[in-house]
């Protein structure tokens, strides 16, 4: 595929974190000639290493996604592999297939593309809403609230080094970790779980299709740090090199992402420079709202 994005403009991203969020995920009709797919246009937010947030393709690919759906039909499920590295200096192409659209349930394929190649594979389900049965597990108790817990700001305030202020400043998401976090220091005990408060930082409009997805882009935030914290790993480790190699999302009930949110995490097993990694997300009320699962790759020296 041939990309769309020649001669196109983007405004300058709002330096409000919210208002970035938002422009990011209000993708842009592409009106030249068609394929089999429905093609749409989004920018990209700068990176201090300049590679694209994995969990922004996500966001803006189901995104895409349910632009070709009947507003009825509600995402609950998508499964992706991250292909290539993404630029974050570049706009992105989403190209749409329409592979179903059934009684209940519709499935479609999302490919995101930079300079003709893809850089992750979606396919994600819509279902008309339904009842049926219902149970959802239990959200942890003993958990301390957020108001309590340091923000990433606070934490990384004493560095003066671009990638600190990208994640204290620029992020649109509040993260609050339950334990220590582990941007610089190492964990002091070796368990493979992780857990922490995230929200964003400023209100978001009452779009339920918005809210799901900045909740995709939010998911991709530290699934993996349950891996570093059993084997004794900081974010800031000499030589380690990290990449989510897929995503998979659940959603079960309806969310607000500009509300405090609860994601417990877990790591069932390591092996071959690969660790998988499974996360729970709960409102602050107790509904299980999202359930995630991801294969990262975690090299070290």
């Amino acid at each position: 595929m041939t990309d769309t994005n020649a001669g196109l403009k983007f405004e300058a991203p709002s330096e409000d974190p919210t208002e970035v969020l938002i422009g990011l995920l209000d993708l842009g009709d592409f009106d030249g000639a068609r394929t089999n797919e429905d093609i749409f246009l989004g920018p990209s937010q700068k990176q201090p290493r300049h590679r694209v947030f994995g969990g922004q393709v996500l966001a803006q690919s189901m995104m895409a996604g349910m632009r070709t759906v009947e507003p009825d039909r509600v995402a609950h499920s998508m499964h992706g592999y991250f292909l290539r590295p993404g630029d974050a200096n570049k706009p992105i192409t989403f190209g749409v297939e329409r592979l179903r659209d059934g009684r209940s349930f519709s499935a479609r394929r999302v490919h995101a593309y930079q300079d003709g190649v893809p850089i992750l594979s979606m396919i994600a389900s819509f279902q008309v809403e339904d009842e049926g049965l219902d149970h959802q597990a239990t959200m942890p108790e003993g958990i301390p609230d957020p108001e309590s817990l340091p923000s990433t700001a606070e934490l990384l305030a004493q560095f003066d080094h671009p990638l600190a202020r990208h994640m204290s400043s620029e992020r649109p998401f509040d993260v609050r970790h339950i334990d220590p976090a582990l941007y610089v220091s190492p964990p002091s005990e070796r368990v493979a779980t992780n857990a922490v408060w995230m929200k964003t930082m400023g209100p978001l409009p009452d779009d339920p299709k918005l809210h799901l997805a900045a909740l995709a882009y939010a998911s991709d935030y530290t699934l993996l740090e349950p891996i570093l914290r059993k084997h004794g790993l900081a974010w800031m480790t000499p030589g380690m090199s990290v990449a989510s190699l897929d995503h998979a999302m659940w959603w079960h009930r309806p969310v607000r992402v500009d509300e405090w949110m609860l994601y417990v995490q877990e790591s069932p097993s390591a092996q071959g420079a690969r660790g998988l990694a499974t996360g729970r997300i709960f409102n602050r009320e107790g509904l299980h709202v999202a359930t995630v699962a991801q294969e990262g790759m975690v090299r070290i020296p």
